[in-house]
């Protein structure tokens, strides 16, 4: 991520931690930082009137956070049945194999590398557990491996760190690709557009209610920050620290790290379309 840029939608109460939705719990890790923000969600997902859960994106392997994961499920009434992930990065998914330990689960994602159990995780897969449907929605960008997950009884996208709910996120070169980034916040677009999703459930930050409004401002800012990029290259700036320095020159300097990550995706994308 690059930063607390203003969004527009509304966070839903302000909180970071607890009932976001009548199917939809988070419990949020204990690892803040400026590339995680107040730290990273871990979503618990269920029928309101089932006993099974589905959690995704148990997080960092903090023990403490692991166990009150499992705690917040019984207190809800519920057993964890299966463990999804977004993607594959640590502070998402560090903690799945020791969770899946705790909670006797399988662990679903795209990489087969994550996965615990013969399941995996595809574009058009559907999750159903104790009456519960997630959709599975490819969205690559962030990293190779992202993935979405709409929760259509709630009008609502679960979307790991595609978009967050507060500020705009890194593509995290060489994994990640702006050109699939770019797809993939369509393909969210078309989401609010077709089957009206009108909240983001985040990896990180509060609740979003309007689903377009950010997904069209995401789109707005990657145009306006590969604009400048481009600009930058043209006047002579050609390495990534170099560009960083000039475009992101306003951005809290612990963040240009990351923010140099997105820039050389930036580069490759426009030399890929011959415009630098």
């Amino acid at each position: 991520m690059t930063g607390a840029a203003s969004m527009p939608g509304r966070p839903r109460g302000g909180a970071l931690s607890g009932q976001a939705t009548p199917r939809a719990h988070c419990v949020l890790a204990p690892n803040p930082s400026p590339m995680t923000l107040d730290g990273t969600n871990t979503w618990i997902v269920a029928e309101p009137d089932s006993d099974r859960a589905v959690v995704i994106d148990p997080g960092p392997l903090d023990e403490g956070h692991l166990r009150q994961v499992l705690a917040t499920a019984e207190r809800l009434g519920k057993r964890v049945a299966l463990t999804l992930l977004t993607h594959g990065h640590p502070d998402h998914a560090e903690g799945a194999a020791r969770f899946a330990e705790l909670s006797g689960t399988h662990v679903r994602a795209l990489d087969p590398a994550l996965r615990l159990g013969d399941e995996g995780l595809a574009a058009g897969d559907v999750v159903r557990t104790g009456g519960l449907e997630l959709r599975v929605v490819p969205t690559p960008g962030h990293t190779a491996d992202s993935l979405s997950f709409h929760l259509p009884a709630e009008a609502a996208v679960l979307t790991g760190d595609t978009v967050l709910g507060r500020g705009t996120t890194v593509v995290a070169h060489p994994d990640g690709r702006l050109g699939d980034y770019l797809d993939s916040l369509r393909r969210l677009r078309s989401l609010t557009a077709d089957d009206g999703v009108s909240t983001v459930l985040p990896g990180h930050g509060p609740v979003l209610e309007d689903a377009q409004g950010v997904v069209d401002f995401y789109l707005a800012h990657r145009a306006d920050r590969l604009s400048q990029v481009e600009h930058a290259v043209k006047q002579g700036f050609r390495t990534a620290p170099e560009v960083v320095a000039h475009v992101y020159a306003d951005v809290d300097r612990s963040l240009w790290p990351a923010a140099e990550l997105s820039v050389r995706a930036q580069l490759v994308y426009l030399r890929e379309r011959g415009a630098a």
